[in-house]
């Protein structure tokens, strides 16, 4: 008497050998199990999730950050006293360490899709370590050093929300394939209803969030007020070395209508432009005055500053990535350029018809001009052929004696006060960071005819968040981005958001019911499919006769004889074979019936 067991065909499973191979290195079929995942590797997968959503939030903070990456580069100047680019290591690694866990991710998803078994290979564990710990290591840091910029993330949120949604419910959606799966597959009634509570409950989250999105940007069209103005802050420092007079003038044919400054006060009293504490970033005072390169600016005399070359920095260090584009005429024009004093922007603002705001540093201590910074300033502007109304004077330091100096220079103020405060003060414009800028505050001060200035505001995206807020101006560092922005990025009603939110969420919960009834549907066929019988020896000639010119790779097929009187009582025993032996059958012609007949 002979027994049968089933024929065995296997085809090559390409996908499936990459998908486990590149995940856990199994890259053979023996390798692999529809098993449960143990504990171990599902921790292991925790932290690749956690890994992913972390980077995912890092990589968004630095994406939007690009505001703010020279202010980044100056902190960090300002404590190496070396000038770096300090973004392009940080964006660099975050953007290899999110593409390296998101690929990781969909791996790990497609397993369980699949029903594979998690097993990570040991390399991806400690990368993946590594990237946990590196990214919560830069996130402490940035914390510690540059706390205030989380704030971008905050305000972004208001542009990008809406949007945001719409991803993070696609996604969801999308995953709902794979929940459906092991909701209808799990043989646990508990791990059923935990995982789909919390994924339904992901889901209702993602549904109501649009009821707290608010955003400056939707709103009624016909109420957006007039296009901000656009102050060149420093000229235009990514086109020209900032506190430049061709920085300036490139800041005008960009059609700024302002132009802002820092000064200084020289050691004989003379404002000039400089941003820094000393003359080291901006000028070549290490090669005309080595000894004195970390000596506070104001402590040079005029002859000493007019001295300095305060363009070839710029040639050298390149801190926008801009020199590239620049012509052979500005590149000769930067190499020679010099100090800026105030009296040399005022002149220029004046023929241009340009208005000028600046912020005052006074002097040290022990400066000769410290009780006198005021009057420098002041006789300065008495002197050039400005009119005063085109003046806005932000120092809080003697207010009152510089409005009866020069009544009608325009008082500013970079610290937000109650507006009977600002009234008493005579400030009739405010000046803030973009950080301190709400749309009510805005709405508020616009009310009582206190106008608002933002800066930095670099990107389309901010400036039209602040344009939607209604502020009147924003200082740029990149005007000739700005100047390509005659529309806000996107504006909507709240009839049209409401519209796309109700029609996502309907979309969203109809594919999702589709996955769950198909998923059911496909499980009780393959159920009733399991359940017929059939003949092995059918099977056998079956995949013989259909497969004849395709490359089947036909492993572990074999058609195994036993006797009854040679001790062997069943299949279960005869499946024990395996290794070499199902290798030697495999080479070996394929049995018919007849042909088995014959043999016997």
């Amino acid at each position: 008497m002979v027994k049968h067991q089933p024929l065995q065909v296997y085809e090559r499973q390409l996908c499936l050998s990459c998908l486990t191979g590149i995940y856990g290195c199994r890259w053979k079929r023996y390798q692999r199990s529809h098993d449960d995942s143990s504990k171990w590797e599902c921790s292991w997968f925790f932290l690749l999730c956690c890994s992913f959503l972390l980077l995912l939030v890092w990589s968004y903070f630095w994406l939007e950050a690009r505001n703010d990456y020279n202010e980044f580069n100056w902190l960090l100047y300002n404590r190496s006293a070396v000038w770096k680019d300090g973004t392009v290591p940080i964006l660099a690694t975050t953007l290899t360490g999110f593409t390296y866990t998101a690929f990781l991710m969909i791996l790990a998803i497609c397993h369980i899709a699949l029903g594979q078994q998690l097993n990570l290979y040991w390399i991806h564990k400690i990368v993946v370590l590594a990237i946990l710990l590196t990214t919560i290591t830069g996130v402490v840091s940035v914390d510690d050093f540059w706390q205030d910029e989380w704030d971008i993330v905050i305000i972004s949120l208001q542009f990008t929300g809406p949007f945001l949604h719409i991803g993070a419910l696609a996604v969801v959606t999308a995953l709902g394939w794979v929940i459906a799966g092991q909701v209808v597959r799990a043989e646990r009634s508990r791990l059923q209803v935990a995982t789909l509570v919390i994924y339904v409950s992901i889901l209702l989250v993602l549904y109501l969030v649009p009821l707290f999105i608010s955003s400056p940007c939707i709103m009624d069209r016909s109420k957006l007020g007039p296009r901000p103005a656009v102050i060149g802050r420093r000229g235009a420092p990514m086109l020209a070395p900032e506190h430049t007079i061709m920085s300036f003038s490139k800041a005008l044919q960009q059609k700024v209508t302002a132009l802002e400054a820092d000064v200084t006060i020289s050691l004989e009293g003379v404002p000039f432009l400089m941003r820094d504490r000393t003359l080291r970033r901006t000028t070549n005072v290490d090669k005309l005055f080595p000894a004195r390169q970390d000596h506070d600016a104001s402590f040079f005399n005029w002859t000493e500053i007019r001295s300095l070359n305060a363009g070839l920095w710029f040639l050298r260090d390149d801190p926008y990535w801009t020199v590239q584009y620049m012509s052979e005429k500005d590149r000769n024009r930067t190499a020679n350029q010099t100090v800026c004093s105030l009296a040399e922007l005022l002149r220029l603002a004046a023929r241009t018809n340009r208005s000028v705001i600046f912020s005052l540093r006074r002097p040290p201590p022990q400066h000769p001009r410290h009780q006198l910074w005021v009057s420098d300033a002041l006789k300065v502007i008495q002197r050039s052929s400005i009119l005063p109304e085109q003046v806005m004077w932000t120092p809080d330091w003697y207010r009152k004696k510089v409005r009866a100096a020069v009544p009608l220079l325009q008082q500013t103020s970079d610290e937000k006060l109650p507006v009977a405060e600002l009234k008493e003060r005579g400030i009739s414009t405010l000046t803030l960071h973009y950080s301190q800028a709400r749309a009510q505050d805005i709405r508020l001060f616009s009310g009582s005819n206190v106008s608002i200035n933002v800066y930095p505001v670099n990107e389309p995206w901010l400036y039209s968040l602040m344009w939607c807020s209604g502020v009147q101006s924003v200082s740029s560092d990149a005007p000739h981005i700005l100047k390509k922005v005659p529309n806000p990025v996107w504006i909507m009603s709240a009839e049209e958001y409401g519209l796309i939110w109700i029609t996502s969420d309907l979309i969203s919960v109809a594919i999702v019911i589709g996955i769950f009834i198909f998923q059911n549907y496909h499980l009780i066929r393959w159920k009733m499919s399991g359940m017929r019988s059939y003949n092995p020896e059918q099977i056998m000639l079956s995949a013989v006769v259909r497969r004849p010119s395709r490359d089947v790779n036909h492993m572990k097929e074999k058609l195994i004889f036993s006797e009854i009187n040679n001790g062997v009582g069943s299949t279960d025993e005869l499946s024990a074979y395996t290794g070499n032996g199902l290798d030697a059958y495999a080479r070996d012609d394929i049995l018919t019936p007849a042909r088995h007949a014959t043999k016997l």
